[in-house]
């Protein structure tokens, strides 16, 4: 399983508006500039982060685009999610009855495990982490 570059993306940009802090705001070309995402490609995760209620977006001389919740409601599951949509390892993991095999299946309990343990580190991995442990190692 490997994230989209456009999840990736996401993960930056949400990581610049953490390090900026609550209220505070950033023009998309900036974030484009700075995290190097194009930024026809940014507009396109920045509405969808928004419409996932992660950012506020707002036009104008004074906007830009400003995280919705604190750095610590906001995990990297979020944000992943808002992008790429559920976490799926294989099919038979979210939902019983896709394959023939899966009464007898010596695979799917480790296809079960790997995805709750992923889904798991993602949803208790949050941003106010990646600033405080860059705050502690810089």
């Amino acid at each position: 399983m490997q994230i989209t570059r456009q999840a990736d993306y996401a993960v930056r940009a949400v990581y610049y508006l953490a390090r900026l802090g609550m209220n505070k705001r950033a023009a998309t070309s900036r974030i484009a500039e700075d995290q190097h995402i194009p930024p026809s490609f940014l507009a396109k995760i920045i509405s969808q982060l928004s419409i996932a209620g992660l950012l506020h977006t707002s036009r104008g001389a004074r906007g830009g685009v400003a995280l919705a919740r604190q750095p610590h409601e906001i995990s990297l599951l979020d944000v992943v999610e808002a992008i790429d949509g559920p976490i799926r390892l294989n099919e038979c993991v979210t939902e019983d009855g896709l394959c023939t095999f899966e009464k007898n299946c010596p695979m799917r309990p480790v296809w079960c495990d790997a995805q709750t343990e992923l889904v798991e580190r993602l949803k208790n991995t949050t941003f106010d982490q990646f600033i405080q442990a860059e705050s502690v190692s810089g």
